[in-house]
């Protein structure tokens, strides 16, 4: 049985590990690249990209979304924060306040994520942490019926 000092290290050493950098955890830049690509590869060709295919045409298209995302998902996943150097915040409930986002924009971006993860073989146990947070963020980000 571990001491209570023993618990809190134990405790600190998990925490440092979730808390290591999921930018480290998914490559890195190049990581973050690979993931970005598939995610708007999908977007772009799978029925499960449809509906967000069509909200990215509506806006700056999807090449000006696969730089913006890698710039910010840069910085949310702790590597250098690009998205906020160029527009100085990371507030994305203002970056989506023009886009109409309901319940099924929501899930579609959650499941074509979800895709690009096990396509780009980033481990099941990041996937997790990864998915957890995006689903926060969308959950937050639904402003429609």
């Amino acid at each position: 049985m571990l001491s209570e000092e023993e618990n809190a290290a134990s405790e600190a050493q998990r925490a440092a590990k979730s808390k290591r950098l999921a930018y480290e955890l998914v490559g890195g830049e190049d990581g973050i690249r690979r993931l970005v690509e598939e995610f708007y590869d999908i977007v772009e060709k799978e029925p499960a990209g449809r509906v967000l295919h069509i909200l990215h045409l509506r806006g700056h298209g999807i090449p000006h979304a696969r730089i913006e995302q890698f710039h910010f998902l840069s910085g949310f996943l702790g590597g250098p924060r690009l998205y906020v150097e160029r527009y100085g915040h990371s507030d994305v409930r203002q970056m989506h306040e023009h886009v109409e986002i309901d319940s099924e924009a929501r899930d579609a971006w959650l499941k074509c994520m979800s895709m690009a993860i096990d396509r780009t073989g980033i481990d099941a146990d990041v996937k997790q942490q990864l998915m957890t947070n995006f689903t926060r963020v969308a959950m937050m980000l639904r402003n429609r019926d």
